[in-house]
């Protein structure tokens, strides 16, 4: 996940003509900020100890924020309720239980909600908790990675209609769970990865079984599919998707031989494919994910 320092030097990449000279508050409380015409547009933070959100809560004209570190919890994220014009929030470690994601309704605007490991080890958060982001109306791309919930929680996105994009990978979802992103027609982007496992015996969430759920979701246009073993006919059932233009495959067990055979399936579709080398497919499959080759 990006660190401070990367977000930091992605900003200044990315807006070179921008000051990044946080104003004296910020500053103090350690953020690094972005100015448009002078005032803050986009912050980074990373370790906030509950007092300075307040301090960052003055920042009024924030369109962007980042924020890693536990201390983001129920009783702390209401503490920034002034930042309502928020379009894009990313955080690395919060600590909401399922009734805290309630607050982020005070962010009506929001567009973007990243969630890297979120909640991990909290009993009071199972994942449920993300139906309350159907109080965000302009809520169009979600990302939920790292969790230690699963099956509830992708019960709730997809009960999220407004959403268009969704990315989700590492967290202990089944496969049993991943049948619900059928339902989710009106998404046009969806990445899907490897659930973590538990124990060396966890079964795969995401495997040529998931296939045919993802081909019944009319509306993608863009598929990533992370962390799975798979063949061209496994993929075979994605040839129904009227619109799909974009079809990644990465840090997969597939054959490239299988290349030429996928394309033959989907002729109108862009594919990117990334091999692994065996070095690759130990570490990541095998070691980390526990999958059987």
């Amino acid at each position: 996940m990006p660190s401070l320092n990367h977000i930091s030097l992605l900003l200044a990449f990315c807006f070179p003509h921008f000051c990044f000279s946080s104003p004296p508050g910020l500053a103090a409380i350690g953020a690094k900020v972005k100015l448009t015409d002078g005032v803050p547009t986009a912050a980074a933070v990373s370790g906030l100890p509950p007092e300075h959100y307040s301090v960052l809560a003055t920042a009024t004209t924030l369109k962007s924020l980042s924020a890693a570190g536990k201390t983001l919890n129920d009783s702390i994220l209401p503490l920034l309720a002034p930042l309502a014009g928020l379009e894009e929030f990313s955080s690395d470690g919060l600590d909401l239980t399922d009734e805290g994601f309630r607050h982020f309704a005070q962010f009506p605007k929001l567009r973007s909600l990243s969630l890297f490991h979120p909640s991990r080890g909290n009993a009071a958060f199972t994942g449920a908790g993300l139906a309350h982001l159907q109080a965000l109306p302009q809520l169009q791309r979600l990302t939920f990675a790292g969790a230690t919930a699963g099956d509830p929680a992708l019960e709730a996105v997809a009960r999220l209609s407004q959403l268009r994009e969704f990315r989700a990978w590492h967290n202990t979802e089944t496969a049993q769970g991943n049948a619900h992103l059928a339902s989710m027609t009106w998404l046009t982007h969806l990445k899907i990865g490897q659930r973590l496992p538990r124990s060396k015996d966890t079964p795969a969430s995401f495997d040529a079984a998931t296939i045919p759920l993802l081909a019944q979701m009319s509306g993608l246009q863009s598929l990533e599919l992370t962390e799975a073993i798979l063949t061209a006919s496994d993929l075979a059932p994605l040839a129904s998707l009227p619109g799909l233009r974009k079809l990644t495959i990465k840090n997969c067990a597939f054959p490239p031989a299988d290349l030429d055979a996928l394309r033959t399936l989907l002729p109108q579709t862009e594919i990117i494919y990334t091999p692994m080398t065996p070095e690759e497919t130990e570490a990541l499959l095998v070691k980390k994910l526990k999958l059987a080759l």
